[in-house]
């Protein structure tokens, strides 16, 4: 079993930057893939940025190549979802996700999902 709360998300303008955080707990962080998934409001949702359980592996979505970077930090079973340059279209309830196959590459199977936090970036 894995626990994840997201935290992290509010109100910016278009062009600044957020940092999600996604805290787990459970089984042993080191163990699984990380991923962060949006969900905008009438949009289905959608894969952003993957982590493998090493961290060695990372796996962006176009839209946010350049301006988000994902990260873990395993002592602290934590992962991070740093956004830059925001724009409107990146407004979305955000998801931390877990991979018990130790991927975190999109088109898989998440196992485990956080309650999601919202971003909203504003003109």
């Amino acid at each position: 079993q894995v626990h994840l709360v997201e935290s992290g998300g509010g109100l910016v303008q278009a062009g600044g930057s957020l940092r999600l955080s996604c805290a787990a707990s459970g089984r042993t962080f080191s163990s699984y893939g990380m991923g962060w998934f949006r969900q905008a409001p009438g949009k289905e949702r959608e894969f952003v940025v993957g982590i493998s359980l090493g961290g060695g592996n990372r796996y962006y979505a176009d839209p946010v190549k350049g301006r988000f970077t994902i990260s873990r930090d395993n002592a602290k079973n934590t992962v991070y979802l740093q956004m830059n340059s925001l724009k409107l279209e990146d407004t979305a309830v955000y998801y931390c996700a877990a991979d018990l196959t130790g991927w975190g590459r999109p088109g898989r199977e998440f196992d485990y999902w956080g309650q999601g936090t919202q971003v909203t970036v504003s003109s």
